[in-house]
């Protein structure tokens, strides 16, 4: 490509001299004014067609301007051929059918370079360039349709359409290009500062072509020729050009420029016109430009108005639970104050176990249980009444209402405020106060709900310590007579296809260890989750695919059970990279991770299940070999099939193992539920 362009640049420079200091005689005019030329543009169109073939992204846009280049060429060469010096040469010919060719082919590609560029415009970016296109179409019109009807005068009709269609192809096309420029913000890349060059050095050639035709001055191998190689070179030098990255429309002032500098363009022209009448294109594209400016205004205003909702909507409302915040609660507490407003009753709760709860499994795990709790809320509240946090792990409900409506919306708010798992149990305290007769401020009403509920907690007794640190420790100290039956088969499994793969016997512990705690994070799942016979919506699977983090998190306080941690986190990552918490693919996954995660599905399907029944054993074989290279490690289901075929894991010596291992660790509280 590099010995294509150099050639075509020298061809470029040879016709430019040519033009400026003519020598040789009739052959050689002929020979560069034509074949030179014809050449050139076909190599243009060859330079096009190339980054089409060897290039594959945009490579449609780049194969249509090769079409359209290559039409022009042809038409060029026709021209030369069948046309210069006949009586036709006045008349619309081929030659013209090949010329116009390249405006309907470019308009495409364009299009899809565009497209190509930034996938997902907003529709106030692609106003601003067509208000850009209009106002350039509308002084090009001004200034060349003039001359062009000056040089068409005594035409026939079809050839004064023809005329006509190049400067007007010309200003879409220029139009067009100062759209792509304003959906860059004003900042255009290479490829479109050298494609919009070639495009605007084509216009000028055929403003001039056109002033001098009118004139009678044009003569073939000028210098006006010599700019249509030049563009048709600047499109073929574009096509090489660097990929543009793709950018987001910026938004800001500066988006204001664009519609203002051309809508003032188009306002001068009209103005213009009550003193020196321009022609009807000018003015009809000149007042669509101001059509489009209005509605680009009126979009933008519309915009505004829209991102201002917003952002009164998100100073009222509390971004982890969608509630309202203490602002909203404060403004609607001042409204039930007002006179003759309806009987409403103000309620303050404050959760009683939910610091244990953060404390032991962490922030995102108590933030995924206070959203949970929010909805919750908000459902139970009902029609006559709103919902607030307040911060942290205080909710308000005000209900508008006799006391008998607001003792039965404190009821339902009180149980929804309740929830517990196998590693804890969350409450809630309440106060409430009857408004107005309670309370005349907002202040006061806030201040007695707040008494109320610090008086019924100072009588509550004191909660249970339920932190999964604690859990797990009485877990490791207390010994029960018989193990999990779920989490005894999958230790006992495991540690069998552990010995099968060769993993060393310290590795086989702690696989086996890993194996029967992989579900402790479980035990910050609520029951409802776990034991939930039908399908989770997305909020229920929050928190199963965050139950390995919590395990891990439970597991690594004590330093002995860092490296069980790592593989319990793990423990749900599938070979093809799909699984949770980090996404892990193939080898990244610790084998231990692998056997356990396979292991655990193999007993998952072999035992009854609130939402399955067990399957044959033979039949779960047949789905582990199935999941092979996407949810489960080769070489763990090969060793997974052989042990449960030969019965490794019902052997006496890995039944003893299992037990010597595990019984202490065997949990207090039931550790297995749902393999979600």
């Amino acid at each position: 490509m590099l010995a294509l362009g150099l050639v075509l640049g020298a061809a470029l420079a040879l016709h430019a001299v040519h033009a400026v200091f003519p020598f040789g005689g009739d052959g050689v005019d002929t020979a560069i004014t034509t074949w030179l030329y014809d050449g050139v543009l076909l190599g243009a169109a060859l330079g096009c067609a190339l980054r089409a073939a060897l290039v594959a992204r945009c490579r449609l846009p780049w194969a249509l301007l090769a079409v359209g280049m290559a039409a022009w060429a042809a038409g060029d060469l026709y021209w030369s051929l069948a046309v210069e010096g006949t009586p036709s040469e006045e008349q619309v010919t081929l030659g013209d059918a090949g010329w116009l060719s390249f405006y309907p082919a470019c308009y495409v590609a364009l299009a899809l370079l565009v497209h190509a560029r930034v996938p997902r415009l907003p529709r106030s970016v692609w106003l601003d360039g067509l208000i850009g296109a209009l106002a350039c179409g509308a002084l090009g019109a001004a200034l060349i349709l003039p001359s062009l009807t000056a040089a068409a005068e005594g035409a026939k009709t079809a050839t004064l359409i023809v005329n006509m269609a190049y400067p007007v192809g010309d200003l879409m096309l220029l139009g067009m290009v100062v759209g792509v420029f304003a959906v860059s913000s004003w900042r255009p890349d290479r490829l479109w500062l050298v494609l919009g060059g070639g495009l605007a050095t084509s216009a000028l050639a055929d403003g001039i072509y056109l002033d001098r035709l009118a004139r009678d001055s044009y003569a073939a191998g000028g210098l006006v020729d010599t700019l249509w190689l030049a563009s048709a070179l600047l499109i073929a030098l574009a096509a090489w050009q660097p990929a543009p990255r793709v950018r987001a429309a910026r938004r800001g002032l500066r988006t204001l420029v664009l519609p203002v500098v051309f809508g003032v363009s188009a306002i001068a022209l009209q103005s213009y016109d009550h003193f020196v009448r321009i022609n009807s294109a000018a003015l009809v594209l000149a007042t669509t430009a101001l059509i489009v400016v209005m509605a680009r205004l009126f979009l933008a205003f519309r915009d505004n108005h829209t991102m201002l909702s917003a952002s009164r909507r998100e100073a009222l409302t509390d971004a982890l639970t969608g509630l309202g915040n203490r602002r909203r609660l404060l403004q609607d507490v001042e409204l039930a104050l007002e006179e003759g407003h309806e009987p409403s009753v103000l309620v303050s709760y404050d959760l009683d176990g939910f610091k244990s709860y953060n404390d032991g499994f962490g922030h995102p795990a108590g933030d995924a249980l206070l959203a949970r709790l929010g909805q919750k809320l908000s459902d139970a509240v009902g029609p006559k009444g709103e919902a607030y946090r307040m911060g942290g792990d205080e909710f308000c409900v005000l209900v508008c209402g006799g006391d008998g409506r607001a003792d039965a919306a404190i009821a339902r708010c009180h149980q929804a405020l309740a929830e517990q798992g196998r590693g804890f149990n969350v409450g809630a305290s309440h106060g409430a106060v009857r408004l107005p007769a309670e309370a005349d401020t907002t202040a006061q009403a806030l201040q007695v709900a707040d008494h109320r509920l610090y008086q019924q907690k100072a009588l509550r007794p004191a909660s249970p310590r339920t932190q999964a640190r604690d859990v797990l420790m009485r877990v490791l100290r207390e010994r029960e007579p018989e193990l999990h039956d779920h989490l005894r088969s999958v230790a006992r499994l495991a540690t069998a296809v552990a010995r099968r793969l060769g993993v060393p016997p310290g590795a086989v512990d702690e696989i086996a260890r890993g194996a029967e705690l992989h579900d402790v994070g479980k035990m910050a799942v609520p029951d409802a989750i776990l034991d939930k016979p039908g399908s989770l919506d997305a909020r229920e699977w929050s928190f199963i695919h965050r139950h390995t983090l919590i395990g891990e998190a439970v597991l690594s306080a004590a330093p002995a059970l860092v490296p069980v941690a790592r593989l319990v986190r793990s423990s749900h990552e599938r070979f093809d990279g799909a699984g949770y918490p980090d996404g892990l693919a193939g080898e990244s996954i610790p084998l231990g991770s692998r056997i356990i995660f396979a292991c655990d599905a193999y007993d998952a399907m072999v035992s009854d299940r609130p939402y399955a029944r067990a399957m044959d054993p033979e039949h779960a074989l047949e789905q582990i070999r199935a999941g092979r290279g996407t949810e489960f490690d080769p070489s763990v289901v090969a060793a997974l099939c052989d042990a449960v075929r030969a019965g490794d894991h019902e052997s006496e010596e890995v039944a003893r193992l299992t037990a010597d291992d595990l019984d202490a660790w065997t949990p207090s509280v039931p550790l297995g539920g749902v393999p979600r």
